[in-house]
């Protein structure tokens, strides 16, 4: 198998989202902007005091 560095294969899937239309670049966006605050929620959410 191959070494593909990461610039390489992040402009390959640019290239590919780029056929498909704004729409699937879009999806992809949002899905990692949820994706990050999910898990931002999850991991503060261990943070917090509890004063029982």
């Amino acid at each position: 198998m191959e070494h593909h560095p990461a610039s390489a294969w992040l402009a390959g899937a640019v290239n590919a989202a780029g056929g498909q239309g704004p729409g699937v670049l879009r999806i992809v966006l949002i899905v990692m902007i949820l994706g990050c605050a999910l898990t931002a929620w999850f991991l503060l959410r261990g943070y917090r005091r509890k004063d029982d």
